[in-house]
């Protein structure tokens, strides 16, 4: 609906990632039962109260001539569309996550002991992505709202340092970074059970 309205501002209170195989479709049914919505991804668990930091940057090249001194036309060069979040729980689905694949396994039988190897070198490790969070309608405070938001093929890009200190928990960040399938599918998909997008 254009013009102002207080009913399309979001607020991503409460939020939960998730990852899955590369290509593993974003749910579109909204059930009560999330984990059902969801299934075949796993829940990444509890993140930093910063949340998830979207990004999308598109690099465009000018095209310049002699009889103009500003551009007459631009070229797209690059397109970068990346999440950014810390994970705050350590187990056999973030920890590998985090340091680039591989798996966790267990050192003898019975005896509580896992061992996780870090390559000796990097490799592709593609996953799918998928971002959920709720917030109510400002108009009357509890009509609920839902946005997902996923990312059907990339790869963790970066990994921030992990800090282990005495007065705060160890946070697992990182960067996943939207990759394209080179078949013409979107790089990414938002899905919303929102009213607002509803045609007047």
């Amino acid at each position: 609906m254009a013009g102002t309205n207080s009913s399309e501002i979001r607020i991503a209170g409460v939020g939960r990632l998730y990852v899955a195989p590369a290509d593993t479709d974003l749910p579109t049914t909204f059930s009560s039962d999330t984990a059902t919505d969801w299934t075949g991804w796993k829940n990444l668990g509890f993140t930093s109260g910063e949340g998830v930091t979207f990004s999308k940057k598109d690099k465009l090249e000018p095209v310049d001539v002699w009889q103009a001194v500003s551009p007459v036309h631009f070229v797209y060069s690059d397109r970068d569309l990346t999440l950014k979040f810390s994970l705050l729980q350590f187990n056999e689905d973030t920890l590998p996550f985090f340091m680039g694949g591989g798996g966790v396994t267990a050192v003898g039988t019975g005896t509580g002991v896992y061992q996780y190897d870090i390559a000796d070198r990097p490799y592709a490790d593609v996953r799918a992505l998928g971002l959920e969070f709720t917030d109510v309608r400002a108009s009357d405070g509890t009509t609920p709202v839902t946005y997902r938001f996923g990312i059907p093929r990339g790869q963790v890009t970066a990994a921030d340092d992990i800090k282990l200190a005495r007065k705060s928990p160890a946070q697992l960040g990182i960067t996943f970074t939207a990759m394209a399938s080179g078949d013409g599918t979107a790089l990414a998909s938002f899905v919303m059970k929102d009213a607002s997008y509803a045609a007047s």
